[in-house]
């Protein structure tokens, strides 16, 4: 098989990873050196289906010994397979970087031979790139569960970004769908990394010239709809990685069907929705101060498909509201549904000047078609309708299209009253 052929065959076998990302890091150029990687310099694009396209995004091999019944490079699928080699990675990197397609690499790899073997293989690839060619771009290399922890460690003193794939939120899934593969063997490694880039920072704040690790953090990937896993399991496994082992990131990839095995669900399509349901609660852990059991409980264990996840929120707890914007805190503005982190920023900055009302909040970019149920200006609430959680959410809900019927436009219908406007527009041809 050909450089082209295996190209084609290994960056199609990637596109199912979404845990890639191209910014964070700070890796600069040097003398007589190839690239940089400074954290604005990272151009990202994307594809209609919204992933990252700015990376060579490629599998080191799709030759894997285990047979995940989710996975489309399971063992027992019938697919050509390919491997690269270390030195057609790192030749395709630079050239691909030299013509301007990429700012950087995401390597994967599956499972070839065993752990020990593929991941000194990607070892191999990044040390050519870094000291051979002495590439400093960026580097997302995914870490391989299992393998040796030297190995790791040493990739983790050459590469920007390291990930650990979880897939299945829970330990049933895995048992279920992937059981060869070992829990305990995908979080050790996310503990190790997760404390290695902690020892690092603080070495750095002591000296500048001490060596970084994984600069850009490490992420991990979950797999949603594979499983019978509720939003909420999902949701606190993601608020415990952020906690324990202090992740840059969670993705969310919605599963696609890519097998017929029983043990899988029946999906006519990717539950994209939900993906996106769960990337809005995840940004409201991060950035908004929610907690897991805050955004979803028992009662309501899984995301509203229809309406953002602080709006259901709070629908369910409207004895907060409504919030007068003049004198709450900052927290409690955070909360409000159709105000963000920065409109929130501008309101308390605002108000010290004057007191703010309707018009005020629309200039400084508050989304009023949700935050006005939610709120009161100078005392004055300008709802609507009723404050009770059926008469919002009618309001919040999107509305239900008609069906649309289409007629055939005729050269010869007649009007009984033909309008003077329409007259005219015969006449002259105006739209």
């Amino acid at each position: 098989m050909d450089l082209k052929e295996k190209l084609n065959v290994l960056s199609a076998a990637a596109k199912y990873d979404v845990s890639c990302s191209s910014s964070g890091s700070n890796r600069k150029g040097s003398k007589g050196g190839l690239g940089n990687a400074a954290a604005c310099g990272i151009c990202h694009s994307w594809s209609d289906d919204g992933r990252c396209i700015s990376l060579l995004k490629i599998l080191l091999t799709n030759i894997c010994i285990f047979d995940c019944a989710y996975c489309v490079n399971r063992l027992t699928n019938d697919l050509p397979r390919a491997a690269f080699t270390p030195e057609e990675v790192a030749d395709l990197t630079i050239n691909f970087y030299r013509r301007n397609y990429i700012e950087g690499l995401f390597l994967s790899s599956a499972i070839m031979r065993n752990p020990n073997y593929t991941m000194e293989l990607l070892l191999t690839a990044v040390k050519k790139l870094r000291n051979e060619y002495r590439f400093n771009g960026y580097i997302h290399l995914k870490a391989i569960p299992g393998a040796d922890w030297r190995l790791i460690a040493e990739a983790g003193t050459l590469v920007d970004r390291m990930s650990v794939n979880i897939e299945l939120p829970s330990s049933e899934g895995l048992k279920l769908l992937a059981p060869q593969k070992n829990k305990d063997a995908i979080i050790k490694p996310m503990g190790l990394i997760g404390t290695h880039i902690a020892e690092a920072q603080e070495e750095r704040k002591i000296s500048h010239k001490a060596p970084s690790f994984v600069p850009a953090g490490q992420s991990t990937q979950l797999i949603i709809g594979a499983t019978p896993d509720s939003d909420l399991k999902i949701v606190k496994l993601s608020e415990n990685l952020y906690k324990s082992f202090n992740l840059k990131r969670v993705y969310y990839s919605a599963y696609v069907p890519v097998s017929t095995n029983p043990k899988l669900p029946t999906l006519a399509n990717p539950p994209l929705q939900r993906e996106h349901r769960l990337y809005q609660a995840d940004w409201l852990m991060r950035f908004y101060g929610f907690a897991a059991d805050e955004i979803l409980d028992s009662k309501t264990p899984n995301l509203h498909l229809d309406l953002d996840p602080k709006s259901h929120w709070a629908l369910r707890n409207l004895q907060f509201f409504p919030v007068e914007v003049n004198k709450a805190d900052f927290r409690t503005i955070l909360r409000i549904p159709g105000i963000g982190v920065k409109s929130a920023q501008k309101i308390i900055s605002a108000r010290r000047f004057h007191s703010l009302d309707f018009d005020d909040l629309k200039k400084i970019g508050v989304v009023m078609k949700r935050a006005r149920y939610f709120i009161t200006c100078r005392g004055k609430y300008f709802g609507e309708v009723p404050f009770r959680e059926d008469t919002i959410s009618q309001r919040l809900l999107p509305k239900p299209k008609p069906a649309q019927t289409w007629t055939q436009l005729s050269l010869f219908t007649e009007w009984d009253n033909p309008p003077v406007e329409e007259l005219k527009a015969t006449i002259t041809g105006e739209l």
